[in-house]
């Protein structure tokens, strides 16, 4: 047991706040307060002071587990990993490598997504590689790659928020995802700033603004470009900017102004004085920013509403200038860091793409591999999960639970019980864990040592602070001793600054570029921004003196295109793929409360977080109420084209009386993402986690009456804009 407190990172979102762990006298660790990490200055949410009740052996999985008939029993490490590498082998040999799926997650540390990656395209041999982060960022990250080139979350440190002069946040409700996030809104609005806020309810978060625009669900693209017209419309354009910094502008011009302020009030319930009111708040300071979070971008559009929301801050000079600029809040701990090196399916580390041959060269030689042997780029995640027990036949799982975090959950969830073979790295028995065929127990956060990189764009060192239990291993440990099982020697250490320096190589030159970056920078300094290229020693690998000292905001002299300009793009505002109709006439939006996180597998096992949020419900206003005869706690039955959820009822005024909201954390009959449209974004393969058509009723009626799944998909009719 180590005597010292120990510096390191909280394990949930993307703020990563600092926090130390004090050695408690009788066994395990406290959090205490760690003020000189300038994003959170010491103050933590209920999960991140909670966090260390997940290391108790009580909630944890401390041996592996091998199914027998309907049961997992306990077993010894070699026989797990013989049995997983087995199965692979078998696999393989008799359906070729593609039959063999891995997917990770935005929770893994940057050595692990990197080495996930390379043992799919290494060892495995396969394509059929992608992760739960595909259900996080990608819409921000397309768009903001067509954009300036570079997609990193926030161009910019937090810190810069409360300077500005205006921020519209859409689609974020971070009072409760990121509460020690909200205190940069807060010292903005002391300053003299303005907050807008976009969301269809009035959440803690759209308490704070100074305006609240509550659009229909499915509609941010046409607000975006509302906005943009009346810009246009006003003379607001920083023609100067336009002319020196972007490309595209006439196109994008014309494209907004087919979207005048009064169809734009039709279509998304926000009224015209409204819109000019943002206007004229984002306009008149000298400096604002746009942020954005899951509400645009969890759309099949979602793509295209990041480049409206990035268009209107290039059209008005609030971009790639100091205090200005799009970004975007990422949601998992590692989302940035975790798309960068290698486990999404399109990407080699560094943020190079897969399809690229010079970046196929540069990290084949890295892993001392033929070019012409790594697969190519495979399918994305929903794509990916959809094709479990057909030509994909088994899955190798890693940081990641599916059956409740995937959109039409009980497709996936029979999916994945369809496979022939099913392996899963935990540290606890997740619904997706209950149904492997092998489960490897992990250790934890504070158990292990590796780098994280938060919205911010900073790298970040975690620090191992206690000894894991007997029985555990590290993901790094496991994938080192399967590569052995499976023929491959070296190449995959199990010691994590071993892993990072090989990844600093092979990000070298790449887009996200870590090769500045070691350890000892990390432990010394409070995290480093990418891109940290290493300054140049005559070799070929990263300089022995890393002395560059990183990249804070992004863009100030030039965007990361090959000319330098900023690029606009032409977007027009369609229908969310599924609109409502005489059979689901209500909208259904998804997302988070402030007690629990993502699926809930680690926070549903904390007391604490279980009493200040102890299961799902139907947030819906009164007049919706009304006409279904509900009482607050009644039981309501959602039901969407894909499946059924039952939840109390909770009735505000802060929601729009055609939409109902439900959190995604739980299992069971309140499973919201049983309900949730997997339509893909053709761009970013993001699902349309954020807006489907639903009916709500009375939980007894609704037994009675069960519509059978697909029933009313035909023939649907869109419905116009506004309050109902």
């Amino acid at each position: 047991m180590r005597t010292t407190s120990t510096p390191t990172h909280c394990p949930y979102c993307a703020l990563q706040c600092g926090m130390a762990l004090s050695p408690l006298p009788t066994g395990g660790v406290e959090v205490v307060e760690r003020a000189d990490f300038p994003v959170n200055r010491g103050a933590l949410c209920g999960k991140g002071r909670t966090a260390p009740a997940v290391l108790s052996s009580r909630v944890r999985l401390t041996s592996p587990l091998i199914r027998s008939g309907d049961a997992l029993v306990p077993a010894g490490w070699d026989e797990a990993l013989d049995l997983i590498a087995g199965r692979l082998a078998g696999i393989r040999d008799a359906h070729g490598p593609d039959a063999l799926g891995v997917f990770g997650g935005g929770g893994l540390t940057n050595e692990k997504a990197y080495a996930l990656g390379k043992f799919a395209r290494v060892v495995l041999g396969t394509s059929q590689i992608d992760y739960n982060g595909r259900f996080c960022m990608s819409s921000a990250a397309a768009g903001g790659i067509k954009a300036f080139g570079l997609d990193r979350g926030l161009p910019f440190p937090l810190e810069d928020i409360p300077r500005t002069g205006c921020v519209i946040l859409v689609g974020s409700n971070l009072a409760e995802t990121m509460p020690p996030s909200l205190r940069f809104f807060s010292e903005l609005r002391e300053n003299g700033g303005t907050l807008i806020v976009v969301d269809p309810r009035r959440t803690r978060t759209a308490e704070q603004a100074d305006l609240h625009l509550a659009p229909r669900p499915g509609t941010d693209l046409a607000l975006a470009l509302g906005l943009l017209h009346l810009v246009v419309a006003e003379g607001r354009v920083d023609e100067e900017f336009v002319r020196e910094r972007t490309t595209g502008w006439e196109e994008a011009r014309a494209a907004a102004m087919a979207h005048w302020p009064e169809q734009v009030e039709r279509i998304t319930g926000v009224s015209v004085p409204q819109l000019r009111q943002a206007v004229r708040m984002f306009c008149e300071p000298e400096a604002a920013m746009v942020l954005t979070a899951r509400g645009p971008e969890q759309q099949s559009k979602g793509t295209d509403t990041v480049g409206a929301w990035i268009d209107l801050c290039l059209a008005t000079g609030r971009a790639g200038r100091p205090l200005s600029g799009y970004g975007c809040l990422t949601g998992q701990g590692n989302g940035q860091g975790g798309r960068e090196h290698g486990q999404k399916a399109d990407q080699l580390p560094g943020y190079r793409k897969l399809d690229d041959p010079a970046a196929r060269r540069h990290v084949a030689e890295v892993w001392g591999v033929d070019p012409d042997s790594l697969p190519g780029p495979g399918r994305s995640a929903y794509e990916l999960l959809d094709a479990l027990g057909g030509d994909v036949r088994s899955l190798l799982l890693m940081g990641s639970n599916p059956v409740v975090s995937a959109p039409r959950a009980a497709h996936v969830e029979e999916r994945l019980r369809s496979l022939d073979f099913l392996a899963v790295c935990d540290v606890v028995l997740s619904e997706t864990a209950a149904l492997a065929d092998v489960v490897l127990p992990v250790t934890q956060w504070a158990e292990e040592t590796g780098t994280t990189t938060s919205l911010e764009g900073r790298v970040l060192l975690r620090r191992q602070a206690l000894t894991p239990p007997d029985g555990i291993r590290s993901d790094l440990e496991v994938l080192h001793e399967l590569a052995a099982r499976l023929g491959v020697e070296k190449g995959f250490p199990a010691d994590p600054e071993e892993v990072f320096e090989e990844l600093r190589r092979a990000s070298a030159g790449g887009i996200a570029d870590y090769s500045g970056i070691t350890y000892a920078r990390l432990a010394a300094e409070n995290g480093v921004f990418w891109p940290c290229p290493a300054r140049s020693d005559g070799d070929d690998g990263p300089a022995r003196d890393a002395g560059h000292p990183g990249t804070p905001r992004l863009f100030l002299d030039r965007f990361a295109t090959p000319d330098g300009r900023a690029r606009f793009a032409a977007v027009t505002h369609r229908p969310a793929a599924e609109e409502t109709d005489a059979d689901y006439p209500v909208l259904l939006t998804t997302g988070r409360v402030v007690a629990q996180y993502q699926s809930g597998a680690q926070t549903r096992r904390v007391d604490e977080l279980n009493a200040a949020a102890p299961g799902p419900f139907v947030e819906l206003h009164p007049r919706l109420a009304a006409r279904l005869g509900a009482a607050e706690g009644d039981p309501l039955a959602v039901v969407s084209r894909r499946g059924r959820a039952v939840a109390p009822a909770r009735i505000t005024t802060g929601i729009r009386p055609d939409t109902v909201f439900m959190p995604f954390h739980w299992p069971g009959e309140g499973r919201a993402n049983t309900l949730t449209n997997p339509a893909l974004d053709p761009t970013s393969r993001m699902p349309e986690f954020k807006v489907c058509a639903v009916r709500v009723e009375r939980a007894e009626r609704a037994e009675r009456a069960e519509r059978p799944e697909g029933v009313g998909a035909a023939g649907s009719k869109a419905v116009a804009g506004g309050v109902s």
